[in-house]
């Protein structure tokens, strides 16, 4: 995959993430699409399973490698999700009591914390929105609070156990 966010992070055990609103390579629902796309700004509902043996933590990132910005888009970051978790409800992305009490919103590429729905440019083609789902071996992610999802990226391959990739895609026909 062009731009790839995990081409050169160390090769990890793959585990699975799943999702109930979208399939592998299928498009993203109109819900997840930001809100000048005409959707919700709304994350969706993620599931996973078969984690590593060790596992203390999850780090979530969604990222863009189809973006016209030379070095992709990252669309949301989250760190610290404790280990006994399996889901994210649809909406976490921009609700803190959908979220563990523990996890950690990190910013994206509007420097915000919350999840950024897909609103590729119109007549650019089908975007990718690569759902990452990181297993690491701490239960916090010792990070700047401001990091931003390139920094949580190069703390977090200390830490790494395995990963868990899902990819939906959308596009915005020309006007």
């Amino acid at each position: 995959m062009a731009n790839d966010p995990n081409w050169n992070l160390p090769d990890v055990p793959s585990f699975t993430l799943t999702s109930p609103d979208f399939t592998d390579g299928g498009e993203l629902p109109t819900s997840a699409r930001g809100t000048d796309a005409g959707g919700e700004d709304r994350s969706p509902a993620l599931e996973w399973s078969g984690a590593p043996e060790g596992t203390q933590s999850f780090v979530l990132t969604v990222y863009d490698p189809d973006a016209p910005t030379g070095s992709g888009f990252w669309h949301w970051s989250l760190t610290d999700v404790p280990a006994s978790a399996t889901s994210l409800p649809a909406g976490a992305g921009t609700d803190d009591a959908l979220l563990p009490a523990e996890a950690l919103r990190r910013r994206n590429e509007f420097g915000t914390d919350t999840y950024l729905g897909a609103a590729p440019p119109a007549g650019h083609g089908v975007h990718r929105y690569v759902f990452t789902l990181s297993a690491l071996d701490v239960p916090v992610l010792e990070a700047p609070a401001d990091a931003t999802p390139a920094v949580v990226g190069f703390v977090l391959r200390e830490h790494l156990l395995g990963r868990a990739q899902l990819t939906g895609t959308q596009e915005t026909p020309a006007a």
